[in-house]
């Protein structure tokens, strides 16, 4: 895997975190695994990216099983079918190559039991969100409310509410950005607006004005990769604090400024519709703050 770093100005391990979708144990392990090159040279965790640098990756993964494991978990809502939780800043959802400890998964798997629709290393996962954006998720106990839950995805039948902090000063009050995305050309281990992906539609609403930034509330028609990531970034509008979409300063390594507020859907048992709603978190504030 090649990445080529745009303007970072960041701690490798936390680079190499956030592209990769693991948390920055994980990486700081393959850093010291020697699996890992900046413009073909061995380099520590420590070293600060820069625009232009070239980090190589060659790692293969050792498989193992997923293990329960004890972790604070924000639970907003459960029963004996559903897990509705508030996930928290860089935690990644579920395992993957490089990353088999410390996601939300482990946690879920030590606190209940959790559908096995999705195989072994995504138990209970409906839907998922990035490492490190914020928010409400779902989680199906059985396979049956994962199959109800799933389907509701599927017909657009869910209700998902985002907020996210954007560059620039976005002059319309709404707006609508209907462009299909894809696997960038350029790089494959990003999303793109390409011709030849799948559509995605993303509504936004302007909440408020800064001189430099734009609160804005986003709803999604489609769930694709990156969705909200990549539509931004597309407008002229990428998301403050993105390591990876849209070439603009950092202000830390907390990640882009995007939680996943609301969340409705009807219970996949009872029939009745529920909505939650979560409160925007202190790293996203802290960094609004620095805009007022």
């Amino acid at each position: 895997m090649k990445y080529q770093v745009n303007d970072s100005k960041m701690r490798l391990d936390n680079y190499l975190a956030m592209v990769m979708d693991i948390s920055r144990s994980s990486a700081s392990k393959i850093i010291k695994s020697s699996a890992v090159l900046v413009n073909g040279n061995a380099v520590k965790g420590g070293y600060m990216v820069k625009d232009g640098d070239l980090v190589e990756v060659n790692y293969t993964p050792e498989v193992t099983d997923v293990k329960p494991e004890k972790m604070d978990l924000d639970i907003v809502y459960e029963d004996d079918d559903i897990i509705v939780v508030n996930k928290a800043n860089g935690v990644v959802v579920h395992p993957a190559p490089g990353n088999y400890h410390g996601t939300l998964v482990n946690g879920l798997l030590y606190h209940s039991v959790l559908s096995d629709k999705n195989g072994e290393f995504r138990p209970g996962i409906v839907h998922r969100i990035d490492a490190y954006t914020t928010g409400l998720l779902v989680v199906a106990k059985n396979n049956k409310a994962h199959e109800a839950l799933a389907a509701q995805l599927a017909d657009k039948s869910t209700h998902r509410k985002y907020m996210a902090l954007v560059w620039g000063v976005i002059p319309n009050d709404t707006g609508l950005i209907d462009a299909p995305i894809g696997r960038s050309n350029i790089d494959r281990k990003k999303m793109a607006i390409n011709p030849d992906g799948k559509k995605a539609i993303t509504h936004f609403k302007v909440l408020k004005r800064f001189n430099e930034v734009t609160l804005v509330e986003l709803e999604l028609e489609t769930g694709r990769t990156h969705q909200i990531r990549v539509h931004m970034d597309y407008i002229g509008h990428p998301i403050v604090n993105d390591p990876v979409y849209g070439k603009r300063k950092l202000i830390d390594e907390s990640g882009q400024c995007l939680h996943a507020k609301e969340l409705g859907f009807i219970h996949p048992v009872t029939g009745k519709y529920m909505e939650f709603n979560s409160e925007l978190p202190e790293k996203f504030l802290r960094i609004m703050e620095c805009f007022e």
